[in-house]
């Protein structure tokens, strides 16, 4: 049987316990690790068709490019990239695309969907600094989306985001 303070420190354990999960460190990944194990890079990207008229190459992706890293799902991570923004406002950018180059899904075709990232920021993000790579730090989801811009397999909501240093 517990007595008063026991309870009293039991139950503030329980509240503090959340936000002691939420000052965790985050899990620094890149873009390898959105792969799950076992499957190569080379094994992401099928034939593709070679546009020689406008000298362009689209590549066609096989199941292994859908294939998601489902130990990611509701990790909090550290991961950095290039912003694709869905919307400028005043204030900045909230919900984008993160890429693994600069360009891609404007200036190439998208990367596979295990290799795009949608991402919602707690707060906007310059629209002065879209072409700064950044670090984006959050909890990530794998679910497949579909975009105008292509399929994402992964989503993150950034709670965090800086200028990623070379």
């Amino acid at each position: 049987m517990m007595n008063r303070r026991t309870t009293m420190l039991f139950l503030s354990a329980l509240v503090a316990a959340p936000k002691a999960a939420l000052a965790a460190s985050p899990r620094e990944i890149m873009w390898d690790d959105l792969i799950p194990p076992g499957v190569p890079y080379s094994q992401i990207i099928g034939e593709g068709e070679l546009d020689e008229a406008n000298d362009t190459w689209n590549p066609i992706y096989d199941a292994n490019g859908v294939k998601l890293n489902q130990a990611l799902n509701g990790a909090y991570v550290r991961m950095p990239g290039f912003i694709i923004p869905f919307n400028v406002s005043a204030k900045g950018v909230k919900d984008f695309m993160l890429v693994p180059y600069v360009g891609a899904c404007i200036h190439t075709p998208p990367p596979p969907a295990n290799q795009l990232v949608m991402v919602n920021a707690a707060r906007p993000w310059p629209g002065d600094q879209l072409w700064e790579p950044v670090w984006v730090t959050g909890v990530m989801r794998t679910k497949l989306q579909s975009t105008n811009l292509g399929q994402t397999g992964y989503s993150i909501a950034a709670d965090k985001m800086e200028i990623y240093e070379w």
